[in-house]
């Protein structure tokens, strides 16, 4: 009898009772060749989302707790998490349609597969997606796996990610010095001892607003995505890491731009 993939969803949540429904939503109207499990670790909010998560009776594990932040978070749940493969969700965003069966084939199929990364759409709080010219030039950079490329600017957005825990095990726990890019140090830290397999699919989509983490803070972000790539980087690939200090200051100058004009 063939086995059949267990995935699991960890969604690291604080206070995102708005959009949480529609998270835990799309994840479990998934369906394919695979089992779910999904856990949600919250950090002690309360705005609702505990009443949330009771009304899901056994479908979701999940415990609410003072934490040191979404890495610790993330952590907790993949020492819990008993799947396969692993996938990070947070509370506002959402998987497409089809998206986890598409997982489950492509690391059934492909049992040298570490990790996959495929599309992710941006969306407004109401679902309409928005920054599509964001989302063309990722998918652009996305198609050709390049560890030199990655680098050099971080392309891939993390709700469009999978990887096998046996990989994560390998690689260690996420950094909980990082408070925006401690996904881009773990698909440098994956993409140095494994190549990324690209899905040709959207798998995701990342909700964007102003008072997002990410739309607050981008230029702290990108500095500190900058001190990532030069840890990795260890010295070495100058050329490289002038690179990616002159596409840090490229995309802060297009944000503040767009949040400027509005876009």
């Amino acid at each position: 009898m063939l086995h059949m993939l267990k995935i699991s969803i960890i969604t690291p949540s604080y206070n995102q009772a708005e959009y949480l429904p529609r998270t835990i939503a799309s994840v479990h109207s998934q369906q394919g060749p695979f089992t779910l499990e999904h856990i949600v670790i919250d950090g002690g909010s309360t705005d609702g989302t505990l009443d949330i998560l009771r009304q899901q009776g056994e479908a979701i594990r999940w415990v609410s707790e003072p934490d040191e932040g979404q890495a610790d978070a993330l952590n907790k749940g993949i020492a819990m998490a008993t799947g396969d493969v692993i996938g990070w969700l947070n509370s506002d965003d959402t998987y497409q349609p089809g998206c986890l069966a598409t997982v489950a084939d492509v690391f059934g199929a492909e049992p040298d597969t570490q990790w996959l990364y495929g599309k992710v759409r941006v969306i407004d709080p109401r679902d309409r997606e928005i920054r599509k010219w964001i989302t063309a030039y990722k998918n652009a950079r996305m198609r050709r796996w390049s560890f030199a490329k990655l680098l050099v600017e971080n392309w891939i957005s993390q709700m469009g990610v999978f990887w096998r825990r046996s990989a994560g095990q390998t690689l260690g726990p996420f950094r909980t010095d990082l408070h925006y890019c401690m996904d881009y140090d773990f698909w440098l830290r994956l993409g140095q001892r494994w190549p990324g397999r690209f899905v040709d699919e959207y798998l995701a989509a990342f909700r964007w607003y102003p008072a997002s983490k990410s739309g607050a803070g981008f230029g702290a972000q990108f500095a500190e995505q900058y001190a990532v790539a030069a840890k990795i980087a260890d010295g070495g690939h100058r050329l490289t890491m002038l690179r990616h200090r002159v596409n840090c200051w490229k995309i802060v100058a297009v944000y503040t731009l767009t949040k400027w004009l509005r876009l």
